[in-house]
C-alpha cells in the first residue's frame, strides 16, 4: 500500500496562488493520481487526474484552466499548481492513488484506494 502525505495548503487572498505536494512512499509512476477536495457536509469533489497509461489529465470543469497537474516521478512526487484561487477553492485537499485500476470515473472517490490525510487552502475574498 502506497502512503500519501499532502503539504503546501495555507491562506491565500482571492487570485492568488498555491501549489500542493503530494509526497507517495513508492513509486507511482504506473498509477493514475488524482486531487479531489472536499467541505464540511459535502461530498468529495474530484479536481484533476493524472493517467499513468498515457499521462493525461482532465479537469473539474470548476477549475479548468486555472488548476494544473504534474507528477515528478523521480521525486514521487505529485504537485497541483492552483492560480487564480477564488473563495470557494477553500477546502481540505486531498491526493490519492487508484492502486487497482478499477474502472470508474476519475472523479468517483470509489477509484482511489490510497488517500492522504488532506492539506487546507482557504481562499479569502
Amino acid at each position: 500500500q502506497v502512503q500519501l502525505v499532502e503539504s503546501g495548503g495555507g491562506s491565500v487572498q482571492a487570485g492568488g496562488s498555491l501549489r500542493l505536494s503530494c509526497v507517495a512512499s513508492g513509486s507511482t509512476y504506473s498509477t493514475t493520481m488524482a486531487w479531489f477536495r472536499q467541505t464540511p457536509g459535502k461530498e468529495r469533489e474530484g479536481v484533476a487526474v493524472l493517467y499513468a497509461r498515457n499521462g493525461n489529465t482532465n479537469y473539474a470543469g470548476s477549475v479548468k484552466g486555472r488548476f494544473t497537474i504534474s507528477q515528478d516521478n523521480a521525486k514521487n512526487t505529485l504537485y497541483l499548481q492552483m492560480n487564480s484561487l477564488k473563495p470557494e477553492d477553500t477546502a481540505m485537499y486531498y491526493c490519492a492513488a487508484d492502486l487497482e485500476g478499477r474502472g470508474v470515473f476519475w472523479y468517483n472517490p470509489r477509484r482511489y484506494n490510497s488517500w492522504g490525510q488532506g492539506t487546507q487552502v482557504t481562499v479569502s475574498s
